[in-house]
């Protein structure tokens, strides 16, 4: 077909099909009779066909489509069903043909039945993980794997999409673009593929391809776990012999509907295609200008097919998605999208030889430069300092010339915080601190552009050096030789170099862009005669491994694949490419991270002692001193641990000691720790699966009290949920077996901070106490003021408890935990033997401790945990009232659960979409993770210090992934 006849199919309307036309042809054709639901499509008409025979699809088109190019589907379609590839199968019609000419109202037109494969396309899909971008790459290598073997003379044909006739149609359908402004873009990036393609055409090898795997034509469904999973590909309208890389750029194009702006985001189907079908160099090359003219030629096709049938939906709803792929193919220069799939596809770009070119700063030869480290973990940075504007510079000019910064460094300084984009903290330069008058040479001939004061760049044959800085410099375009004078320095000079020699390139990228830009901008240490280069991180995975081979893997770390954290600064963790994370569950960071005052206590008292608990020294009177205030009236014994494992085990100990029993009443779903004695009255399957078959005989748990999910509802409900209390304490009296105690979270922890029912301790204290035994509350999580409301949990029941169990924030980190009782309990256990912690009680926990309460009061710690956090617990409702999913916000203070259920009445966990919804949180910067039985809720325990900034992210956060499809 010559190019006039494809631009003036191209230009073709829908045929005009009714839904009573086509159900007369299905009928009478193939003997079908069914509801016919329309379904989408450009230049054809479809329907989807419900019949008693199963479901099918109606395919019908202009006659204009040679008869050869549907058989070459029909024919490729069984071809790739043989080899195991998910396609559909054609429904002959009644004589046994399986493509009818008709004509329909005057309309001379093709059609044919196909079989309907179930699911649906993703192409509305909000959020594509990189997984589903990955599947699809893949499946384009699959398919033209197989498709390398099939021939058939229906693939010979001009087809608009086909990249090969791209310039010319785009010529052609410029006009229909009004917008002067549009127009202008679309010309400069045809202009732009047609100079990277022209040199690569003629070694780009041919062969049938599908040319249409994209969002629209590939179906999923989601499994048991509401994974997609992949259920076959459709529409092979487009199957044609071309350029194999055609095929992925058509997947690529597409998938940037999905990239969310960032067109890097497609390199995990690049990379996925090259493990299965590997790419020549050119067609690698050649890919990123194919998609570029595949964005042009979706836009102006669109609006083309709009002024010609304005009518139709598929295409208006369409517009606004394909300029969305035209806007992000043009966001980076296509210079860095070559560079960034030649690496996806691993290949190592080219190194470049500097070894002819004179020095840029011929007077430091010699000498010695300091490097000056601003990376993550700088001991320049400390307390935050990283913060203050121009941090880096004055840092520079604080040391001795010549220092330099460090080419390819992640810096703390480009950190943010509480955004979901990544920070651009990788530099692609140097800059330096010279003596003023510094003088400069040209590396290389080139000319001289001035781009404002002080600062312009030296464009040679190959390269461009950017310098900022310049004291003197040459005049505007002004030829330089090799070695001639490049002017002077003022003090502080930039230096940047840059293989692409088009527009200034940024002087700090985001760490996802890193590799790429860093192949465009190599190292100026060539020319700068010293090493600037910084160190490479460590490789995150390597180091995984390590810990996996190491590191017992019963104590597992949160996320698959988790980001390397090795600083934090107030609610914030830090990976080592400099992105900040939002803390929202770290309740051991009391204080939050980083905090000078722990780092001078203990690096104080490290100076001065640190020994057990038998030596006698100030700190552990006064820590206990100060722990006893904070008690109810009568507490007057402390002993102090290193976890609330310990505090619990030793309350136990105290418990049966006291008692003269070892029956212990425990909470359902509860937590206490990990040593032998805790973890029998443990009984979160959460934690251990195997909780509720392996109790001894001495615990006897009791149904839990959880006023949202529980079998009795609402704050009313103690008298329920104390029926199962009576009924074991009737057990015991019944065998005549001495009651030791009960131990109980004041609030319900485990399931996000839920609060007992109104009289629920009250009355099992009583009841418990009647028998001999003591009441234990485990404030581990819950206490020291991280309820806001209360200091301790136990004061929103009313009661007061015999034993008090904390650790975890006591510390701010440091292994810290404490029990806190009366003399008779605590001398108890001095009849079965003294007790003793080595570490617990040290002088460095005691100080430490005592810093953290003084912090707390001296920040107003307490005070925000109840003020901000009664403004959270606000905006969570919030969502509870707009989004079905969220179907409670539990807590107080910062101690918050946000649970998640697939239906309001039944409360069927979302245990799937939480977890989903966890690892989306990552990806916009924020560290949370489920909890719960059923691993539903969301495990809300920042830091103290958190900000109301800092909620609003997290929660606008967590309904942008609320409203995605989870």
């Amino acid at each position: 077909m010559p190019l006039s006849a494809l631009i003036h199919r191209s230009s073709l309307p829908r045929p005009e099909v009714s839904e009573q036309r086509a159900s007369q042809a299905v009928q009478a054709y193939y003997g079908l009779h069914g509801a016919l639901v329309p379904l989408g499509s450009q230049q054809d008409v479809n329907y989807r066909l419900d019949s008693d025979q199963g479901r099918f699809v109606l395919k019908v088109c202009h006659a204009s489509y040679a008869q050869a190019e549907l058989e070459a589907q029909h024919a490729a379609l069984a071809f790739l069903s043989e080899q195991g590839l998910p396609v559909p199968a054609v429904r002959p019609s009644l004589n046994g043909e399986h493509l009818l000419a008709l004509e329909i109202d005057g309309q001379p037109l093709r059609a044919r039945v196909l079989e309907y494969i179930e699911g649906q396309p993703l192409t509305r899909l909000k959020h594509m993980p990189a997984r589903l971008m990955a599947e699809l790459g893949a499946l384009c290598a699959r398919l033209d794997k197989a498709l390398e073997g099939f021939d058939h003379p229906g693939l010979e044909r001009t087809l608009q999409w086909d990249p090969r006739h791209a310039e010319a149609l785009i010529e052609h359908l410029l006009p229909v673009l009004t917008d002067a402004a549009r127009r202008k873009r679309v010309e400069q990036v045809v202009r732009q593929a047609r100079e990277r393609l022209q040199p690569l055409a003629e070694h780009l090898p041919s062969q049938a391809v599908h040319l249409d795997i994209t969002d629209d034509n590939v179906v999923w469904a989601r499994d048991e776990q509401r994974e997609w999973q992949l259920q076959g590909v459709i529409d092979f309208g487009d199957l044609s012999r071309t350029w194999r890389i055609a095929d992925l750029s058509v997947t690529c194009a597409a998938l940037l509907h999905h990239a969310e702006g960032d067109p890097l985001r497609i390199l995990a189907a690049v990379s996925a295609y090259q493990a299965i079908n590997p790419l020549e160099e050119a067609e690698l090359r050649a890919l990123w200008p194919l998609v570029l003219n595949r964005a042009a030629v979706l836009v102006l096709s669109s609006e083309q097919q709009l002024a010609v049938d304005p009518h139709n939906q598929y295409t208006r709803d369409n517009i606004a998605h394909e300029w969305e792929i035209f806007d992000t193919a043009c966001a980076v220069p296509a210079a860095l999208m070559e560079a960034a799939i030649l690496q996806a596809a691993g290949m190592a770009p080219q190194a470049v030889d500097f070894s002819g070119c004179a020095a840029l700063l011929p007077e430091l030869a010699g000498q010695t430069v300091m490097r000056v480290d601003l990376g993550v973990l700088s001991p320049h940075c400390e307390a935050g300092n990283w913060e203050q504007p121009s941090f880096d510079q004055r840092l520079l000019a604080s040391q001795p010339a010549p220092a330099s910064s460090l080419h390819g460094q992640y810096r703390l300084s480009q950190t943010h915080i509480d955004r979901a984009e990544e920070p651009a903290t990788c530099a692609l330069g140097v800059e330096l601190n010279l003596a003023p008058g510094s003088a400069l040479q040209a590396p290389q001939a080139g000319v001289w552009e001035r781009t404002g004061d002080g600062r312009g760049c030296l464009r040679t044959a190959h390269w461009s050096l950017w310098l900022r800085g310049l004291e003197v410099t040459p005049e505007d375009g002004q030829v330089l030789a090799k070695g001639q004078a490049l002017g002077s320095t003022c003090g502080f000079l930039g230096v940047q170099l840059c293989l692409e020699r088009g527009n200034q390139p940024p002087f700090f990228v985001t760490p996802s862009r890193a590799q790429a830009w860093l192949a465009l901008c190599p190292s100026p240490a060539a020319l700068l005669g010293f090493d600037c280069d910084a160190e490479p991180l460590a490789d995150a995975q390597a180091l995984l491994a390590r810990r996996d081979a190491s590191f017992a893997r019963s104590q597992k770390h949160y996320y698959a694949q988790p980001p390397h954290i090795e600083r934090g600064w107030r609610n914030y963790l830090i990976d080592m490419q400099g992105r900040s994370y939002l803390d929202m569950l770290n309740n051991v960071a009391t204080l939050g991270h980083g905090h000078p005052r722990m780092v001078a206590e203990s690096a104080r008292q490290w100076s001065l002692l640190n020994t057990n608990s038998r030596f006698h020294y100030a700190a552990i009177a006064e820590f206990s001193e100060r722990l006893l205030e904070l008690a109810p009236e009568g507490f007057d014994r402390v002993f102090l641990v290193n976890s609330g494992t310990e505090a619990n085990d030793l309350a136990i100990r105290l418990a049966w000691a006291y008692s003269g029993g070892r029956d212990l009443l425990s909470v359902l779903e509860a937590y206490h720790g990990w040593s032998v004695a805790t973890d029998a009255i443990s009984t979160s399957i959460a934690d251990n699966p195997q909780a509720l078959e392996t109790r001894p005989d001495w615990v006897h748990p009791v149904e839990a009290p959880n006023t949202f999910r529980g079998r009795h509802r609402g704050a009313d409900s103690a008298g329920d949920y104390l029926r199962d209390v009576d009924a074991k304490l009737a057990d015991l009296d019944a065998r005549g077996r001495q009651l030791a105690g009960m131990i109980c979270e004041p609030v319900y922890g485990n399931a996000g901070g839920i609060s007992l029912p109104t009289g629920y301790l009250r009355d099992a204290y009583a009841k418990v106490r009647a028998r001999g035994g003591v009441c234990i509350a485990d404030e581990v999580q819950v206490g020291y003021g991280r309820l806001g409301e209360y200091f301790w949990g136990f004061e929103e029941q009313g009661v007061v408890p015999d034993i008090i169990t904390m650790a975890k924030g006591m510390g701010n980190g440091q292994p810290l935990g404490a029990v806190i009782t009366r003399r008779e309990i605590a001398e108890a256990l001095e009849a079965e033997g003294y007790f003793f912690s080595s570490a617990g009680g040290s002088p460095v926990s005691c100080r430490i401790g005592m810093a953290v309460l003084d912090v707390m009061r001296d920040e107003g710690l307490w005070d925000n945990t109840r003020d901000v956090g009664r403004y959270f617990k606000a905006r969570l409702q919030a969502l509870v009232d707009k989004h079905p999913l969220a179907g409670a916000a539990h807590g107080s203070g910062f101690y918050l659960g946000l649970e998640l259920v697939r239906d309001r009445q039944s409360l069927e966990p979302a245990t799937e979409e939480t977890m989903t919804l966890c690892n989306r949180l990552r990806d916009l910067g924020i560290f949370m993770q489920p909890t719960g039985d059923y691993l539903n809720i969301l495990k809300i325990k920042p830091p103290m210090c958190t900000t109301r900034a800092s909620v609003d992210y997290f929660v606008d956060s967590v309904e942008r992934i609320l409203c995605e499809d989870l």
